[in-house]
């Protein structure tokens, strides 16, 4: 017999960490952010006004899938509405359940949001991936809930699939880009003592697991000669708001085996930064910079270009450039993935209500 267990709070929820730890070998396409490590820091520092709703489902006596959700209130011009949502908030570009099965996860999860007591007014599940991953599992299970959602289109992320070789990857690029990437990084490469280092460790669990503070305050310093330090609202690397929760996430990156740093260097000066989360082969670009101050000239596709250079060497599968159509993302990428967001308005919220109606004013409005 299935059962779905809610829990509300992250001490009751290690109960289920060595159960998670397991799905989570065994989710396709996994990210560090569908990790129960980040999880628990992300609510450690962002979930003070935030409902926990972390569903876990049961089959034959066994855990088959977890799905993190949370309730938060977002304002809108008709006033705070409780969105039942996942807890991501746009710190990655994907999410979805934990587990191998998450066709039978979602459908229960659905089920039980529908058949308990209602703590929200919508539901809008962001970050999925529709036509890849979750091939329409997120929506079906919403139906089969009776909570029939609306489908649109979210975020586009640049991605690169590594053929495995250098040289043919460039041979993919337009002859003018193939020569300007080559170009950058010969000029790079021929400054006196400079240099690509990465740092990707393997788990602790293996032995390793280092975060090597040094080279992660290298980045931070880096962004705070950027553009990154004039920043007032984003969650850079360097922002003092989030100065903690990047610490505390690197530190579990690193312990999982899944942090992936890149810093180019020129003699003992770091002038340029690559900052990523990595999981199976495939790199989650996180935040990037150079110093203008000191970095030569073309340093940051240098870099970008001895990083994917590296990636083929090593193996990876891909490496995600995260959202944004920027004009070098666009040079780099082979493929984009859009993902989709599924909202629910229910029918005893007026304001819920309302908020649906001025997106289908908005859409009509478009294809008029």
């Amino acid at each position: 017999m299935a059962e779905v267990i809610e829990i509300n709070d992250l001490q009751s929820l290690g109960a289920y960490r060595m159960a998670w730890n397991a799905l989570f070998a065994e989710t396709p396409r996994a990210t560090f952010f569908q990790t129960y490590d980040w999880l628990c820091i992300y609510w450690q520092h962002f979930g003070e006004d935030k409902k926990l709703r972390v569903l876990v489902v049961r089959a034959g006596g066994q855990v088959i899938g977890i799905v993190p959700l949370c309730v938060q209130r977002q304002r809108h011009t008709v006033g705070t509405v409780r969105t039942l949502c996942y807890p991501l908030d746009n710190w990655g570009s994907v999410f979805g359940p934990i587990g191998a099965n998450p066709a039978a996860t979602l459908a229960m999860a659905m089920k039980h949001i529908a058949q308990t007591p209602r703590d929200w007014d919508r539901i809008e599940l962001q970050w999925v991936a529709h036509e890849s991953t979750d091939r329409g599992r997120s929506q079906r299970a919403m139906q089969l809930a009776g909570l029939r959602p609306a489908l649109e289109p979210g975020d586009a992320s640049s991605l690169i699939d590594l053929p495995g070789d250098y040289e043919d990857y460039l041979e993919s690029r337009s002859t003018k880009f193939r020569h300007e990437l080559r170009r950058h990084v010969s000029r790079v490469a021929e400054l006196p003592a400079a240099r690509h280092l990465r740092h990707r460790p393997a788990p602790a669990a293996g032995g390793d697991g280092s975060p090597n503070w040094d080279l992660f305050e290298r980045c931070q310093e880096i962004a705070r000669h950027s553009w990154q330090a004039n920043s007032t609202d984003g969650n850079t690397l360097c922002h003092t708001a989030y100065e903690d929760y990047f610490r505390d996430t690197h530190a579990a990156a690193a312990r999982l085996g899944m942090l992936d740093m890149n810093l180019l260097f020129v003699g003992d000066l770091a002038v340029a930064f690559n900052y990523n989360y990595v999981c199976r082969g495939r790199v989650l670009g996180l935040r990037m910079g150079y110093n203008p101050e000191s970095a030569p000239k073309g340093a940051g596709m240098a870099l970008l270009g001895m990083l994917i250079r590296d990636s083929c060497d090593r193996g990876d599968a891909q490496i995600d450039l995260g959202p944004g159509s920027q004009a070098f993302k666009r040079r780099l990428r082979t493929a984009v993935r859009t993902t989709h967001t599924l909202t629910y308005s229910s029918p005893a919220s007026w304001r819920s209500q309302a908020i649906r109606l001025g997106h289908w004013i908005r859409r009509e409005r478009r294809s008029a």
